[in-house]
């Protein structure tokens, strides 16, 4: 466990209906232990007075991040859908950002890219943060996407970041991807516990 204070925020990762149950679209596999170390985490840094964060996927109908539309994934997050929603046991404490809205690929919480241009935008989280906060944690799903692409950036924009191995899991569509991924962060310069 990590200790918190009012210079650190925890970001919660997609930990939505269709990553983490088993009944969701792109389900990954031990995402109920994911859940249980978030909910550890939530109420540790809310008690502790550190920002909380949950970045949600919340795409549009039709978009090329979708296999039937051009791109790569299954429909999955569809706005306003069971699959869109945090998981019913997941203590939801803090501002929400909500990320390929747009048709975008919204794999990091703090940017998105146009699958078309390539043009990345930011979200909001790192404007929320702001300058009080220095240290970032990371849990939630998947390792080898979204929280890799969340920490990555969390590293270039100048964040301490910690990514809990415990309170993260893999897609790994190649076995070793979620390995990768961790790998990846700890050499841009994040630490893995």
């Amino acid at each position: 466990m990590v200790s918190y204070d009012g210079r650190a925020a925890l970001l919660v990762v997609d930990l939505q209906n269709d990553f983490a149950d088993p009944a969701g679209a792109l389900a990954v596999v031990g995402a109920e232990g994911v859940i249980t170390v978030a909910n550890r985490e939530i109420d540790a840094a809310v008690a502790a007075g550190a920002t909380v964060a949950f970045s949600q996927d919340w795409h549009p109908e039709h978009t090329p991040h979708f296999a039937r539309d051009g791109g790569i994934w299954p429909v999955h997050c569809v706005a306003n859908t069971w699959g869109a929603e945090f998981v019913p046991a997941l203590h939801v404490r803090g501002a929400v950002i909500r990320k390929g809205s747009n048709g975008e690929d919204g794999y990091s919480a703090f940017t998105m890219r146009d699958v078309e241009t390539g043009e990345t935008r930011p979200t909001e989280l790192a404007e929320l943060l702001g300058r009080a906060i220095s240290r970032v944690v990371v849990v939630g799903l998947a390792t080898d996407y979204c929280v890799k692409a969340t920490a990555l950036d969390a590293l270039a924009l100048g964040f301490e970041t910690v990514v809990l191995s415990d309170g993260v899991r893999a897609v790994n569509l190649q076995p070793a991807d979620g390995e990768a991924a961790l790998a990846s962060i700890r050499d841009a310069g994040g630490i893995i516990i």
